[in-house]
């Protein structure tokens, strides 16, 4: 994916994305910060996202490398099942994120999810896949086509920090809905990915420095 191209696309389509590009350069917006843990694994990374939801990055860690241990290395369909939903909730996590965890793992060693081949799939598809699984809904799905797949015209407009930073970037009155940014963001296509990546970055920049204002 040429980044330069899908920067300079964004910057001559919309001119506050621009004026970020300008101070905030242009983030790489596939980079996934797993510290090595995945090892490539499109499963192991969809364990990761589900035991990540809504903790911080660093007990989804801890959560993670706990289950690795026990399974001897980067969990796959196999083990996980192998392992069952009461062993996974005794690691720390949650009922729910256990249960989710069997489910894919059942889903993924079955053959009902192709996870580790999805490049065929439109986005569309593949989202749809994902969030037949149980606990993947449709951020973790996103998530999953941005980090795993590199798919270049995904627009999260349901999470957050996104709301938060078309709110501030384009100096709105309040945090604008999902539909609103699904609508403003229509213009960005295709280049979506790159355009969220942007506005993670530009939140990310401007709470720090709010924080030790």
């Amino acid at each position: 994916m040429d980044s330069k191209r899908a920067y300079g696309a964004l910057a001559q389509a919309d001119p506050v994305l621009a004026e970020l590009i300008a101070q905030y350069g242009t983030p790489d917006p596939f980079e996934f910060h797993d510290g090595g843990r995945t090892a490539g694994s499109n499963f192991a990374a969809m364990v990761l996202h589900i035991l990540g939801q809504q903790i911080s990055t660093r007990v989804a860690f801890i959560l993670y490398d706990r289950l690795a241990d026990v399974l001897g290395g980067t969990p796959t369909a196999s083990s996980v099942a192998g392992l069952g939903p009461e062993r996974v909730k005794a690691l720390g996590t949650s009922r729910a994120k256990a249960v989710y965890l069997a489910d894919l793992a059942d889903r993924v060693r079955t053959g009902s999810l192709d996870i580790e081949r999805m490049d065929h799939l439109t986005d569309e598809e593949a989202v749809e896949a994902l969030v037949a699984v149980k606990g993947v809904g449709q951020w973790s799905a996103e998530m999953f086509l941005i980090h795993q797949l590199r798919r270049a015209d995904i627009l999260p407009a349901g999470d957050v920090g996104i709301r938060k930073a078309v709110a501030a970037a384009y100096r709105l009155d309040g945090v604008p809905g999902v539909d609103e940014v699904r609508e403003r963001g229509t213009r960005w296509a295709p280049y979506r990915t790159f355009a969220s990546a942007l506005l993670w970055s530009y939140l990310s920049v401007s709470t720090a420095a709010l924080s030790k204002a």
